[in-house]
């Protein structure tokens, strides 16, 4: 398969959990020839869920890479969850990737996890296809999706298709096929085939009127991108094809405009005019702009430095997963510049290490080949590596460039977990020390006060997935005991205090004094800040530096309750520094006291995270599930009707939503669905911790 730079297609399928990203994604590689089997989610034996985990429950749980081939193009695609619990492998995705098709329910629409899926794409500046799926449902909507991907999403969506009906095919007027808005031409799918083969007729007259118009709208849209396509419409001439596709293309690679497709992946229909989109409008590696990073050399003190696509640069790729092997952690890179081979060594610019990468393979699904080389623009596997995380770069030791880390969202969810037998509690910590490597939402501490290990991360099934993964991949049986909250704690009101350090030795007198003021700063994102307003004389920069390191590790060893704290800003004021008694241990004791200080005369306040819960459930149950979330303090910020359905948007903190799949199935009979993802924090009443 050949994979030059210009047929790349990195694409991320990403998705609200149950829009159907999985089976889109089998029906593309069936109709492309990569798979001969076309997998099914309910009968779990598709190509990219196949975690036994994954097959169990019927939804995707860990992003899988495939590659598959489409009219002389290569495509590296990446199936997401869909899952706020597992919203990590959504974002190393979308760092790595030139483009993505966005899926949406017909029926559902723009839903919770779809909003903050395009908000993690908007964030990476990835240029996006929409495809809105299930047209063949009850209550399928079109133009319903448009008008919410507008106003929800701030999108600029254009369709390029346009549906034959909508809903059942048993309804007279039920989804059968689409229009092709480029083409004006309408398809229709053979379901014999399982949409392998389909046919091309003439626009149904009643859809004629309604096609017309939404072509104009498309031309009128794209006139504003392209110069000569602005001179037919101005003339009134009808554009060719292939100038509007170009103009298609030149927009969505500039994040302009979004096309969107539809079918119904399910009954086969709509694929393969959606790869045709994935080839012709998402970018390649050459469309896109060249990475960034700093210089890496020890003198170059940050330089900007950028690496472009091209196999003759110094190699330099990024680590985005890391996964576990039978024959060592296999490692998913990003190739952005130069050529990576097989048998070489890499830097490393965070641990200033250098890797060796040993064998490299092209990913398909749990399968792979083994190849000499990969270049520029590819994704691949590498297994070699032993020091290196997520988010690394791995670089050319002569060309040292370090790239921007992946941001992940703190855990909001922790519990105890120890193993059954005593024998095992050193086993237990390597296994969660490998799986704290792999997933980085994932975090695991021994409590100093209870000596408990404490796992944490982003939902119970999060960490319900984790504990079933150590007993299955691991063959270790542990116990867990209830989930508890992340608090944080924050500074209510400004303060100002100081403190003084002074002993005598045999050996010399030691001193070191300081005032120190502490405030809130909610803009900044670090947890905790802190600077200082002295003059250049007050004390030796190098003890500056660790008089700031000193309360800098204070300041991140919690609050007055234990917790981490929030959005302080601490600056240093003042400082009483003796020449011959100020040493390290003077200042880094003085750093201590006033820290304590200011835990005692500080107004802190407990935090507690807050959800964003968003549920779907028949009218006939709207009472029920309102009075419930009332009950659990929550605070009820939307609702909306989607057709017979009701939608509720609420903020509800986490504390009060344990169990909540469970409760909500009793209170609806089964009827009613629900999402949340991490919203805020915001203070806990007084008996929250009790």
């Amino acid at each position: 398969m050949s994979r030059s730079i210009e047929s790349l297609r990195n694409i991320g399928i990403i998705a609200h959990i149950d829009a159907g990203k999985t089976t889109t994604t089998e029906r593309i590689l069936y109709y492309t020839g990569a798979s001969h089997r076309m997998g099914n989610v309910d009968d779990g034996t598709t190509q990219t869920d196949f975690d036994p985990e994954e097959a169990e429950r019927g939804i995707t749980i860990y992003s899988a890479a495939v590659t598959c081939e489409w009219k002389g193009r290569v495509i590296n695609i990446i199936d997401t969850p869909g899952h706020v619990d597992f919203t990590a492998e959504v974002e190393r995705s979308l760092r790595v990737l030139d483009g993505a098709v966005v899926i949406f329910s017909a029926v559902e629409g723009v839903e919770a996890q779809s909003e903050t899926v395009w908000r993690q794409a908007d964030r990476y500046g990835v240029p996006r296809i929409c495809y809105i799926n299930k047209m063949d449902r009850i209550g399928a909507d079109f133009s319903a999706v448009l008008k919410a991907m507008s106003s929800r999403l701030d999108a600029r969506p254009l369709p390029v298709q346009m549906p034959v009906g909508e809903g059942p095919a048993t309804n007279p007027d039920g989804f059968r096929g689409i229009i092709d808005l480029i083409s004006m031409k309408a398809l229709y799918w053979d379901a014999e085939s399982r949409g392998a083969q389909f046919r091309e007729e003439d626009i149904p007259e009643t859809c004629r009127d309604e096609a017309s118009l939404r072509r104009s709208d498309l031309l009128e849209a794209l006139a504003e991108l392209d110069d000569e396509l602005m001179e037919h419409w101005m003339e009134n001439e009808d554009a060719p094809a292939e100038l509007i596709r170009r103009a298609l293309r030149r927009g969505v690679i500039e994040a302009r405009i979004h096309p969107v497709f539809c079918g119904s992946s399910l009954d086969y229909i709509g694929v393969q005019p959606l790869l045709d989109g994935i080839t012709d409008y998402l970018p390649s590696p050459l469309d896109r702009p060249a990475v960034t990073g700093t210089d890496a050399r020890p003198k170059a003190d940050g330089t900007p430095v950028e690496r472009a696509a091209d196999p003759s640069e110094p190699v330099c790729a990024l680590v985005f997963k890391i996964q576990a092997d039978v024959h060592g952690d296999l490692y998913f890179a990003r190739v952005y510049s130069g050529c990576l081979t097989g048998n070489s060594r890499l830097l490393n610019p965070r641990t200033k290490k250098k890797e060796l990468v040993t064998q490299l393979w092209h990913i398909q699904s749990d399968s792979r080949e083994k190849v000499e080389s990969v270049s520029a623009g590819d994704i691949c596997g590498i297994i070699g590596p032993r020091n290196s995380a997520t988010g690394d770069t791995l670089c050319d030791p002569q060309h040292p460039v370090l790239l921007e880390q992946i941001r992940f969202p703190d855990t909001v969810i922790s519990m105890a977990v120890e193993p059954e037998s005593s024998a095992d509690r050193r086993r237990l910590a390597e296994v969660l020390d490998r799986l704290q490597r792999q997933d980085p939402t994932f975090r695991a501490v021994i409590d100093p006060e209870t000596g408990q290990t404490i796992m944490s991360g982003m939902g119970e099934l999060h960490l319900e997935v984790v504990r079933h993964r150590m007993e299955r991949d691991f063959n270790l049986k542990v116990r867990v005991h209830n989930p508890r909250v992340s608090y944080r704690e924050r500074l209510r009101a400004p303060v100002q205090t100081s403190a003084e350090f002074s002993a005598v030795t045999p050996a010399s007198s030691l001193f070191f004094g300081l005032t120190l003021s502490a405030e809130d700063d909610p803009s900044q994102d670090a947890p905790v800040h802190v600077d200082h307003r002295l003059p250049d004389d007050a004390m030796p920069p190098a003890l500056l530096e660790i008089l700031l390191e000193a309360l800098t590790e204070e300041a991140l060893g919690g609050g007055v309750f234990g917790n981490p704290l929030m959005g302080l800003k601490l600056t240093v004021l003042s400082v009483d520094y003796r020449e011959d008694e100020s040493t390290e241990p003077a200042i880094r004791s003085a750093a201590a006291q006033v820290f304590s200080r200011l835990l005692q005369e500080g107004d802190f306040c407990l935090l507690e995270p807050i959800m964003l819960v968003e549920v779907v459930t028949p009218e006939e149950f709207l009472g029920n599930v309102q009075s419930d979330l009332n009950a659990r303090r929550a605070i009820i910020v939307d609702s909306e009707r989607r057709g017979d359905l009701c939608v509720i948007k609420a903020e509800a903190p986490l504390i009060r939503m344990f169990g909540y799949s469970t409760d909500i199935r009793s209170l609806s009979q089964g009827r009613a669905s629900y999402s949340m993802e991490p919203c805020r924090y915001a203070e806990a009443p007084p008996d929250a911790m009790s």
